[in-house]
């Protein structure tokens, strides 16, 4: 059974940082397609960051340069660096390991039936 695990939510101000942190079961996912999304209430969820099993990153347009997006494969566990937050970037942000070829066939905000996603952790950003 897969299991994902974000961690390192909560509040900032605009201008701050926070790193997420997403920890899997321990297998070994190197080779997959791994991607952070968000979502608020009443819009769709959006793909934030990806890491490709090259060690290839992507980002969406309104992260780029803020965002980095990193992994440390002997502790299991995929990263979010958030810096210069700003309120837009309030979400549920989610951890989602999905099969390789999403990453080279699809967009960014795609994700395949076969994902696995985590609970996911709020990111709050005031003005």
């Amino acid at each position: 059974q897969v299991q994902v695990a974000e961690s390192g939510g909560g509040s900032a101000q605009s201008g701050g940082s926070l790193t997420l942190s997403c920890v899997d079961s321990g297998y070994n996912y190197d080779t997959y397609c791994m991607t952070w999304f968000r979502q608020t209430p009443g819009k769709e969820r959006e793909g934030v960051a990806r890491l490709n099993h090259h060690g290839t990153t992507s980002y969406r347009d309104s992260v780029r340069g803020r965002f980095t997006i990193s992994r440390d494969s002997a502790k299991h566990t995929l990263y979010l660096q958030m810096s210069s937050l700003k309120p837009e970037d309030t979400a549920m942000y989610y951890c989602v390991i999905d099969l390789p070829h999403v990453c080279t066939d699809f967009e960014l905000g795609h994700a395949s039936d076969f994902a696995y996603w985590g609970q996911g952790t709020q990111v709050t950003v005031s003005s």
